[in-house]
């Protein structure tokens, strides 16, 4: 919801003629489904769309639900699923079932606070309407100025959550949601019924963490190619080469790149926090003074992906260095070298794929990949 609400924010709220939308967001998942909870979709009263929930197999349904809450003012949860007895009505043919809030809100709806505090913002909370209150209000919750998983404290959640949850309830919703966005979890909190209520208060909280970082070492056709092919993975990528001749900023558009020895430029980014447990490094340098050295950093580093390129000769040849360098046989074992999945690639734009792919595995805990088709 975050990225739909902030893509159309100017647009629909800061223009001189603001318009209501409705936002419609998957709340609860089951089974297969295309897109995971969190995924939202936007209409405005012009018939504007951005975003998507599944791809097109119910989006039609969404519409309609969603200019009905704009005509009505009400909010709703709507559940789709697949349907056994007509495989062409509304549902998700992929056999899983999605629970979708669609929430209207009027232009300068008060309750919307896309910027709380003036930094930017780490959850969001959305309160379920139940036959106790049809209301659907938001909240948006701001991270502190250091851009952490964390609040500068609860009178800030506090403060965020006034007006979504009744008060007697309000101190235990702010606790759980700090827990939520610490742990980076989008999810269901589920909280007692108010005074007088019947039914209990459910939030749906999404969190929004900073981007995992890719860093490539070298600066070269490869290093290129596969800064393009990761644009769209949403990932923040800084290319690293000490060479003066090849560190163009505009050369890698997308990137950030960095002068510097490599190894030098891991150290000190693992003392920053910009290298934590979720990044992945990507050695294209092929040339041992700094593929050893930047290799013997990564791999005592607790990250999610380390791998080189280059042949199976180099690589043995790479493996020799640094265990002379003092590389023990576990952290070896972390080394994705030849980097890449052998998919017989030999373009740069190829071999960028193969990167990609094997990264993704490994981050899924695929130790195998095998083609889906293979399952049939």
């Amino acid at each position: 919801m975050l990225d739909v609400l902030f893509a159309a924010a100017t647009r629909l709220f800061d223009s001189q003629e603001p318009q209501d939308v409705a936002v419609a967001t998957i709340v609860a998942t089951e089974g297969s489904v295309p897109r995971p909870a969190g995924t939202s979709m936007l209409i405005d009263a012009a018939g504007g769309i951005v975003g998507s929930l599944t791809g097109g197999c119910v989006e039609g349904a969404v519409l309609k639900a969603c200019r009905e809450a704009l005509a009505t003012g009400d909010a709703s949860v709507q559940r789709f699923g697949y349907s056994d007895e007509d495989a062409f009505d509304v549902g998700l043919m992929c056999g899983g079932r999605i629970d979708v809030l669609i929430q209207p809100f009027r232009s300068g709806d008060a309750c919307l606070r896309l910027d709380a505090g003036g930094s930017e913002p780490a959850a969001v909370v959305l309160r379920l309407p139940s036959a106790d209150d049809a209301c659907a209000p938001v909240a948006l919750i701001a991270a502190d100025s250091g851009g952490e998983r964390s609040v500068t404290g609860i009178d800030d959640l506090t403060l965020g959550l006034d007006g979504v949850v009744p008060t007697s309830v309000l101190e235990t919703a702010a606790h759980r949601v700090q827990a939520c966005i610490r742990n980076g979890r989008t999810g269901p909190v589920r909280l007692a019924p108010p005074e007088g209520g019947s039914e209990p208060i459910e939030l749906f909280v999404e969190t929004r963490t900073l981007p995992a970082h890719l860093v490539v070492v070298g600066a070269n056709a490869f290093s290129l190619a596969l800064v393009e092919a990761a644009r769209p993975l949403g990932l923040r990528i800084t290319v690293c080469d000490p060479r003066p001749a090849f560190t163009d900023p505009t050369s890698f558009p997308g990137a950030e790149v960095v002068r510097a020895w490599p190894h030098r430029f891991l150290a000190e980014a693992v003392e920053t926090g910009d290298v934590d447990e979720r990044s992945m490094i990507c050695v294209l340098s092929h040339d041992p003074k700094v593929d050893v050295p930047t290799l013997t950093a990564a791999l005592d580093l607790d990250v999610a992906y380390v791998g080189a390129m280059g042949s199976r000769r180099s690589d043995r040849d790479r493996r020799a260095a640094l265990r002379e360098a003092g590389v023990e046989n576990a952290a070896l074992a972390r080394l994705h070298s030849p980097i890449g999945l052998d998919l017989e690639a030999f373009t740069p734009a190829e071999i960028a794929v193969s990167i990609l792919a094997e990264i993704l595995a490994v981050r899924s805990g695929r130790k195998q990949v095998a083609p889906l088709s293979g399952e049939l």
